[in-house]
C-alpha cells in the first residue's frame, strides 16, 4: 500500500486530555481553512452511579465554537474499551461525519455475541458514517487526510493522517509508555508489532499524537512525539526489537494486566457510534456479561 502522505502540510492539532480516563482527544484544523476534525471525544461516566454526563465532549464543543470552526468529521481511532465515545452528542451539536475503521463489522459481531445483542443490533456499522478502508482518504476542508490499517490491539484499528501529524489511537504509546495490550478478543501482539512497524515507516519528522498517556515512573503527562523519537526510544520496539521478542514480552505482560475498568460500558457504546443501548422499554440500559471477558 502506498500512502498519500503529504508533510509540507502543518495542521493545527489541540488536544484534550481526560484524567478520568487518560484519554487524549484532538481537534484537528486545516491550516488553509476554518474546517477541523475531531479525534477520540469522551463521554463522561459515574460508572457506579450509572450516570452520563458531557464535560468532555463540552470543552470540545465550546473551543470549536469559540474559534467559529467548522467541524467536518469526528473519527474513532478504534472501538475503545477504556472510555466512552461522545460522538453522537458532538454531531447533534456540530455536525460532521463520524468515521471508524471497516473491521468496525468484526468488533460488532464478535462483542454483539458477547452482549448477547439481539437482531435489532445491526453489525453492518451502519451506525457511522462512513467505513475507513486501509489507504482511504477523505477532507478537512482544503487538507487531505488517510486511514491507515493498524490492527493488533484491536481488529478495527487505524491510525489517521493528515499533513505532517498521525494520531495513533492505542497502537503506540509515548517512547517511555511502549505499546498497548493485544489481549482482548480478536487482539494479536504480533499483528500489533507489523502495525507498528507500518507506522515507522512514516517520515521521521511525522509529529505522532497518542490517544493515551499514564505519565510512567510519574513524569508529567505528555501526548505529542516523533517517528523518529519512537524508533530510537520506544521501550517495546525500539533500536529494532524483534518481532519474536516484541510477541514475547507483549504476551507475558498481557497476562498480568487488568481489565479496564471501563470495558464493559465502553464497548457497549462504541461499537454503537457512541450511542447508549436500550431496553424494550427505550430506556438507557447497560448489561454486565459474567465470566465472558
Amino acid at each position: 500500500m502506498t500512502y498519500p502522505i503529504d508533510t509540507t502540510v502543518t495542521p493545527e492539532v489541540s488536544a484534550h486530555f481526560d484524567a478520568a480516563t487518560n484519554t487524549i482527544s484532538y481537534i484537528v484544523k486545516d491550516p488553509a481553512s476554518q474546517h477541523c476534525a475531531i479525534i477520540d471525544s469522551v463521554m463522561d461516566i459515574d460508572y457506579a452511579a450509572g450516570r452520563i454526563t458531557y464535560d468532555h465532549a463540552d470543552a470540545l464543543i465550546a473551543e470549536i465554537k469559540a474559534r467559529g470552526l467548522i467541524l467536518d468529521w469526528i473519527i474513532e481511532t478504534h472501538v475503545h474499551a477504556d472510555h466512552l465515545s461522545a460522538a453522537p452528542y458532538i454531531q447533534d451539536k456540530l455536525g460532521g461525519k463520524i468515521g471508524v475503521g471497516e473491521k468496525i463489522l468484526v468488533v460488532q459481531d464478535t462483542f454483539g455475541k458477547i452482549f448477547n445483542e439481539g437482531t435489532e443490533f445491526q453489525r453492518d456499522g451502519s451506525q457511522f458514517d462512513a467505513l475507513f478502508k486501509d489507504g482511504d482518504t477523505y477532507q478537512i476542508g482544503t487538507m487531505q487526510a488517510f486511514a491507515m490499517y493498524t490492527p493488533g490491539h484491536t481488529p478495527a484499528c487505524m491510525v489517521h493522517v493528515a499533513g505532517d501529524a498521525a494520531f495513533v489511537g492505542d497502537t503506540l504509546f509515548m517512547p517511555d509508555g511502549g505499546s498497548a495490550r493485544a489481549d482482548f478478543p480478536g487482539g494479536d501482539a504480533g499483528q500489533l508489532y507489523d502495525s507498528i512497524q507500518k507506522v515507522l515507516t512514516l517520515p521521521e519528522a511525522t509529529r505522532l499524537f497518542m490517544c493515551h498517556d499514564y505519565g510512567p515512573n510519574g513524569r508529567d503527562i505528555a501526548w505529542e512525539t516523533t517517528v523518529a523519537e519512537e524508533k530510537e526510544h520506544n521501550i517495546h520496539v525500539g533500536r529494532g526489537k524483534s518481532r519474536e521478542e516484541f510477541i514475547k514480552f507483549r504476551t507475558e505482560r498481557d497476562a498480568q494486566l487488568d481489565m479496564p475498568r471501563l470495558i464493559i460500558p465502553s464497548l457497549q457504546v462504541n461499537m454503537r457510534a457512541g450511542e447508549v443501548p436500550t431496553d424494550k422499554d427505550g430506556r438507557p440500559m447497560l448489561k454486565v456479561p459474567v465470566n465472558t471477558l
